[in-house]
């Protein structure tokens, strides 16, 4: 893991700070704690490498970049674009004052790739052998065509194009749950709520399906389906929502900038998702047939189809979505040793053969004209890897 300079790690989280709470940043970077945020998954991560010291995970830091297999770039890159907030904390105390944001996403962005391509280890191999985290759907958007030869750790590939990103050299990861697990047992009848969704009715390309399942569900007596946004009081009510409900809905225009879905499953609440076109993390060891119910947008908005086929299955059929939610859920959960930070570096080190295959490849080959990815493979390996 590369030592970056504090602006592009801590720095990032006290202008977070600075911007909202300014005397909470006024603190030693130790003392600093990233944001409740649903990408904390670049927090961990970092944190985890951080840690000096035995170790069991499938990755292992060392001091020496020669004997590294992979290099990870631990910038805060979705904390990073949502830094300056909507309305400064400068103008909520003062209408008259327009403040202007002191923090530049697209310059740390820049200033991030200038320091990586004065690195030796960079310029070898063009990044290939280099890791990013950029969980948002926005994240590293100025610079993502840059560095398109490096691993990504993403949470779909809804809003990057097939020369940026693949399911071949690249990770999904799940997001940082917002509500509270549930810690009682698994359970039909103290679940009286067939479904349960709390979000935006209208929401980017979604919206109109969204829009469609409202009308189709609103009216339902055991349903509840509410239009809100994110707020302490809503993270509240989607608790005890998805708590007491037996399934969570999960519809198009989640994904990829949603953490519904991780919620619902920390919640055993079976999710129901209404996407054509979505990535899940970890499909390699979950299969999410047994978790979740699939369907299709188009039958999904016709009149009673969701609600019967809900209905239709039995308290015994719940009980063992329940069951195999309970098996997999330390896999969502960020703060469990055995969760997700060991099963993202385990993808990571999968990835490694066929990055050193590239690499290989690349030293006897005429540069070819393209700036595709070009794999011929899939590999694992099930070694320790070494990260600088």
């Amino acid at each position: 893991m590369y030592d970056l300079p504090a602006k592009f790690t801590y720095g990032v989280v006290r202008s977070y700070m600075a911007a909202r709470a300014p005397a909470a940043s006024a603190v030693p970077d130790e003392a600093l704690r990233y944001p409740g945020h649903q990408h904390a998954a670049e927090w961990w991560l970092f944190k985890d490498l951080s840690r000096r010291g035995p170790r069991d995970r499938p990755v292992a830091r060392v001091d020496d970049p020669a004997k590294a297999d992979l290099f990870y770039v631990p910038f805060f890159s979705s904390l990073s674009l949502v830094v300056n907030p909507i309305r400064p904390a400068t103008a909520a105390a003062d209408a008259s004052v327009v403040a202007e944001p002191v923090y530049s996403d697209v310059s740390t962005q820049e200033e991030l790739l200038e320091w990586l391509e004065r690195r030796p280890y960079w310029r070898r191999h063009r990044g290939k052998d280099h890791v990013f985290i950029c969980q948002d759907p926005n994240a590293l958007y100025k610079i993502v065509d840059r560095i398109s030869n490096s691993v990504l750790l993403v949470s779909d590939f809804g809003r990057l194009r097939g020369e940026q990103a693949s399911l071949v050299k690249d990770v999904i990861l799940p997001y940082s749950h917002r509500i509270n697990s549930f810690q009682g047992d698994i359970g039909v009848d103290s679940r009286p709520s067939l479904l349960f969704f709390m979000g935006n009715r209208y929401r980017k390309e979604g919206g109109k399906v969204r829009d469609l399942l409202f009308q189709v569900l609103q009216n339902e007596a055991d349903i509840i389906i509410k239009h809100g946004a994110q707020s302490r009081e809503s993270r509240r009510m989607a608790t005890r929502g998805m708590h007491s409900s037996k399934f969570c809905l999960h519809p198009a225009g989640d994904t990829p900038s949603a953490c519904r879905l991780f919620d619902a499953l920390v919640s055993l609440c079976v999710p129901v998702i209404v996407s054509d076109y979505v990535e899940l993390p970890f499909e390699d060891v979950i299969d999410y047939s047994n978790i979740s119910i699939f369907v299709e947008t188009s039958k999904a908005v016709q009149p009673g189809l969701l609600t019967s086929i809900l209905r239709g299955i039995s308290s015994e059929r719940i009980l063992e979505y329940q069951r195999e939610i309970k098996k997999v859920k330390h896999y969502f959960e960020y703060e469990d040793p055995n969760g997700p930070v060991n099963e993202i570096w385990r993808q990571v080190s999968s990835k490694a053969p066929l990055i050193k295959l590239s690499i290989n490849r690349d030293k006897r080959l005429v540069e070819r004209g393209t700036n595709g990815t070009d794999c011929s493979c899939i590999c694992s390996t099930p070694q320790e890897l070494l990260l600088e």
